[in-house]
């Protein structure tokens, strides 16, 4: 089976993609992922320790980890500097993600999360308080929900209460959990003691409380 991967690795016929489909390996573009938040090391710079053909590694870390290792294939936006360019420009709202489109390929839900361990806390590109209103004031604005996005008297009671020593994303499972068991990748944080919505608890530490209070909003551009 080894053997048959590494032919197919080395000179398979890769067909075109434009989304999350598979796609030629570009080992300098994959990146060995054993930590939630950058950096990661290449699967080349990986291979080049072990003295292996980058499929030879990424088969042995796969094998040692019991099937458990992470790799990541950026499909756009892998060069940090160019992401932070376009992170720090007025009209980038980094702020949210579908979390599912390609439910086993990439997650995206840890966007708020990243912004505020990596960019903020690791990197210090913005400050905390540029943060928070990138993920709460800013997106409430454009979408034209004059009811949210501050904490004020008469808004509406949404609030995130987390530690910025220790907020960021974890680590990403795999789950069997959709019908059928098909398989979807999770995403959970770390560093978040509550999520409250229209004022009622539906997290706590990282657990849900059994609580829907919310709802599905529908602002002024929905009705144009």
């Amino acid at each position: 089976m080894r053997e048959k991967l590494l032919a197919a690795a080395k000179d398979g016929d890769w067909p075109r993609s434009v989304g999350a489909e598979a796609r030629k390996p570009d080992y300098d573009w994959l990146r060995v992922m054993d930590r939630s938040t950058p950096p990661y090391r290449s699967v080349n710079e990986v291979a080049a320790e072990r003295g292996v053909h980058p499929a030879e590694a990424m088969i042995d870390m796969a094998v040692e980890s019991d099937f458990e290792q992470f790799f990541l294939q950026p499909i756009l936006n892998g060069d940090p500097d160019v992401v932070l360019e376009i992170m720090k420009h007025p009209r980038c709202i980094p702020t949210f993600s579908d979390s599912g489109a390609h439910v086993t390929q990439l997650m995206d839900s840890s966007i708020p999360t990243h912004l505020l361990s990596y960019w903020t806390r690791d990197r210090q590109a913005f400050t905390l308080e540029e943060a928070v209103n990138k993920i709460t004031l800013v997106p409430a604005t454009a979408w034209g929900f004059s009811d949210r996005g501050l904490l004020r008297e008469g808004l509406a009671a949404d609030l995130c209460v987390f530690d910025p020593d220790t907020i960021g994303p974890a680590m990403p499972d795999v789950a069997h959990d959709l019908p059928g068991g098909s398989v979807r990748l999770v995403q959970k944080a770390t560093g978040i003691a509550a999520t409250v919505v229209n004022g009622e608890v539906v997290l706590e530490d990282g657990e849900h409380t059994g609580a829907y209070p919310g709802q599905v909003l529908r602002g002024p551009l929905a009705r144009r």
